[in-house]
């Protein structure tokens, strides 16, 4: 049964010191943090309700149909912290009744164009990131659309800096192909396990400056193909930003891309506090200092990063902990990373003026090098922990008071919501990319799992933060609008059915 596990336990190449382990308990409150491996998969799934393999076989060739149980249950649910809890303790019902593996473009427009005559709903899964639970009420079957073997990049226009690229690939090979032939990805853009899905996703790709950095769209549909270039306006960029697959599959996207630079360098700076580390991003921004990567990270999400990423005892750390004491560093330090990219003079020049903006707002220069968490979401999950996250984007104005109402509301519902008395969660926030105009502003909260009633305790804090979101005028003509469009492209709700409207 190991191969059964690799689906949701795969995380274990971030594996944590015991110093880590130690920290993340007395963090939370708890007296230990017991083993709580996933179970193995049942020997069997039910029976397949797909009648028309044969057709799809024909479709796709041999291999683009695939019923295996093993397939089956890894396809059967997305990444959000509720699908994986529910695949950790055995229940597949969501698993598919099959799962398609298009080859281009036009094997997933016949597979839309079969799915549609046979009634089967169709969830597309690129890699895995989205909360998609195949819904079956009202359909003949259910098929995963694995978009894997969508993985080139088809064209490449290096004098106006843009790439046509298949929307199944992922973004470690994104950059290997774009790197092979002297180009990258425009710096501090794009977070994504594949650019379709990345996408898809709520929050991720909801981003100001999102549209200019993703230049035109390529999507299937049951009714046929849609398609926006560079010259055709952001209307379908627009609505596929989110989707979730709801109107049709992203076969392919035209991104911005540049050369590679000479020279990259990253440096971190540690601000006294969040605020001041947010009015340096702030300034940068309107001071249009030139860099390639802004990330803040809130005092929680500091002391977070520090601690999972020390394997011991070291005197360079002592010593750093005793300078910080000393120049009245206390917990509340926020640390800034910044990337540099271009020739040499220009990192030089650029990193100069960073470090005299940081420094006038009581920064100190900590370290080179990027800061990221240490641990993957699965290594905390085999320890009794949950991890669930969301982006949202937001003005400069709008930030400060959108970070303090989430913080509050999450520890608050982290509070009511654990195993026993005393113990709470954890709040990381994160800042960036940004803009002119605002930025992006990731919240992660880590919990200890009630381990009888895990799911609805998930759900739960979870929902504490969407409350805390702010609403906006209008949003019942908006999902009026948005049926509007599924009813023109989907007739039938074969697309991810259940998903925006």
């Amino acid at each position: 049964m190991e191969r059964d596990q690799i689906r949701w336990n795969s995380g274990h190449e971030d594996a944590l010191s015991e110093q880590a382990w130690r920290w993340l308990t007395q963090a939370l409150a708890m007296p230990a943090l017991l083993a709580t491996p996933p179970r193995a998969l049942p020997g069997t799934l039910p029976a397949s309700r797909l009648t028309a393999g044969e057709k799809f076989a024909a479709l796709l060739g041999a291999s683009g149909l695939r019923q295996d149980d093993l397939e089956r249950a890894h396809h059967a649910a997305g990444h959000g912290l509720a699908d994986l809890l529910r695949l950790r303790a055995g229940d597949l019902s969501s698993a598919p009744d099959a799962v398609l593996y298009p080859r281009n473009e036009a094997d997933v427009l016949a597979a839309l164009k079969l799915c549609a005559e046979q009634n089967i709903a169709v969830v597309p899964c690129g890699g895995g990131t989205g909360d998609v639970t195949p819904a079956r009420g009202g359909h003949n079957a259910v098929v995963a659309l694995n978009l894997s073997g969508l993985n080139r990049v088809t064209a490449l226009d290096a004098m106006s800096g843009l790439a046509e690229v298949e929307a199944g690939i992922t973004g470690a090979e994104l950059a290997r192909q774009l790197a092979a032939r002297g180009m990258m990805l425009r710096p501090d853009t794009l977070e994504l396990s594949t650019l379709g899905g990345w996408i898809a996703q709520p929050g991720a790709a909801q981003a100001a400056g999102t549209s200019d950095w993703l230049r035109g769209l390529r999507v299937a549909t049951p009714q046929g193909l849609l398609a926006s270039g560079t010259h055709l306006g952001p209307d379908l960029k627009q609505m596929m930003l989110g989707s979730q697959g709801a109107f049709g599959v992203i076969t392919s996207a035209t991104i911005r891309i540049c050369a590679l630079p000479t020279k990259e360098e990253h440096r971190s700076y540690l601000f006294p506090d969040f605020a001041s580390g947010l009015a340096a991003m702030r300034e940068a921004q309107r001071l249009q200092l030139p860099h390639s990567l802004m990330r803040l990270s809130d005092d929680d999400g500091t002391r977070f990063s520090r601690a999972l990423q020390r394997r011991g005892w070291t005197l360079s750390e002592h010593f750093f902990d005793i300078y910080l004491s000393i120049r009245r560093f206390d917990g509340h330090a926020a640390r800034l990373v910044v990337g540099f990219s271009g020739s040499d003079s220009e990192v030089r020049a650029a990193r100069k003026r960073l470090d005299r903006l940081a420094k006038g707002l009581g920064a100190l220069a900590a370290t080179n090098g990027q800061q990221r968490f240490a641990a993957r979401r699965d290594s905390l999950l085999d320890r009794g922990i949950g991890m669930d996250a969301m982006t949202v984007t937001a003005s400069w104005s709008e930030l400060p008071s959108l970070y303090v109402k989430l913080r509050a509301a999450l520890k608050q519902a982290m509070r009511i919501q654990v195993p026993r008395p005393g113990a709470h969660g954890l709040v990381l926030c994160q800042v960036g990319p940004a803009w002119p105009d605002g930025a992006n502003l990731t919240v992660t909260w880590v919990f200890p799992r009630k381990l009888e009633d895990e799911i609805a305790q998930a759900q739960t804090i979870r929902n504490a933060a969407l409350v805390a979101l702010p609403t906006h005028t209008g949003e019942a003509l908006q999902q009026n609008v948005l049926r509007a469009i599924k009813q023109a492209l989907d007739h039938q709700s074969i697309m991810n059915p259940g998903k925006l409207v």
